[in-house]
């Protein structure tokens, strides 16, 4: 298996290589609105292909405005039917109203996880109206901790899941980004 996937890796590295930073801002910007694709594995090709200063980069910056996209495509085409449908039914807007209220370091939390569904957190946060200043702003600091946690993940899975020390850091930058959503979230009143 090694053998059939190492050439196709190699090759994917190359073309990211060859095409530039915009391919893989690219490749991350489309997976934030296109929920099959996988994050992890465009984080990993952009931290094998770019290293991993300018792989982070890449990936962070590129799947912020991919969310802030996803978020202004949903609130343009879905808010106006979502929003009218969950006045006729009750169990609708009150889960309209839960996700809109969320506090800010919750969201933080919930976009920092690796497993969460982010697609689905862009297109809610967008169809509820959710503040556009509390949405960016927990984008910024939840991504800052997945975007490192899929680049080490991509990067050597058996090293990152053995290796004491990135766990450790995996592990600080989510109290990390936990600890700044509550400062930005006082500073900026977004609760």
């Amino acid at each position: 298996m090694n053998d059939f996937l190492a050439p196709i890796i190699s090759q994917i590295i190359e073309l990211l290589q060859q095409y530039g930073i915009l391919a893989g801002a690219f490749i991350v910007l489309l997976e934030s609105m296109i929920p099959i694709l996988p994050l992890g594995v465009f984080v990993a090709f952009n931290f094998s292909a770019y290293g991993l200063f300018l792989g982070f980069l890449i990936s962070y910056f590129s799947t912020v405005i991919g969310c802030i996209i996803a978020y202004f495509l949903s609130n343009r085409l879905l808010g106006m039917y979502v929003n009218k449908k969950s006045r006729d039914h009750k169990k609708i807007e009150k889960i309209v109203n839960k996700f809109k209220k969320i506090k800010f370091a919750s969201l933080v939390l919930i976009i920092a996880l690796p497993f969460s569904p982010a697609f689905f957190i862009n297109i809610s946060a967008g169809v509820v109206k959710m503040n556009l200043k509390k949405f960016v702003s927990a984008l910024l600091i939840g991504k800052l901790s997945i975007i490192y946690f899929w680049g080490m993940v991509g990067k050597s899975l058996i090293d990152s899941v053995g290796d004491l020390k990135t766990i450790l850091i995996i592990l600080l930058s989510l109290g990390f980004s936990y600890l700044l959503s509550k400062i930005v979230s006082k500073k900026m009143n977004l609760e």
